[in-house]
């Protein structure tokens, strides 16, 4: 084998291992994102939840109470 083969596989093997480090690293920041965007939606959403109990048991109580009479 001559030296400018060797020098050219040499080349495509690191080619190939840089292509496939940046793989690795976009679907790992894109797991991330993605893990990090569900957890906001999920905080989201438990909170509009009992922000919207809160407001049921605020109406339950207004209305149970009776209105005073006032001959």
């Amino acid at each position: 084998m001559n030296r400018l083969a060797a020098m050219d596989i040499g080349k495509s093997m690191t080619d190939e291992t840089d292509t496939s480090d940046k793989a690795s690293w976009t679907s790992a920041a894109a797991m991330a994102g993605a893990a990090i965007g569900s957890a906001a939606i999920a905080a989201a959403l438990l909170y509009a939840s009992r922000r919207k109990e809160r407001a049921e048991r605020a109406a339950k109580k207004a209305k149970a109470a009776p209105a005073p009479e006032t001959d």
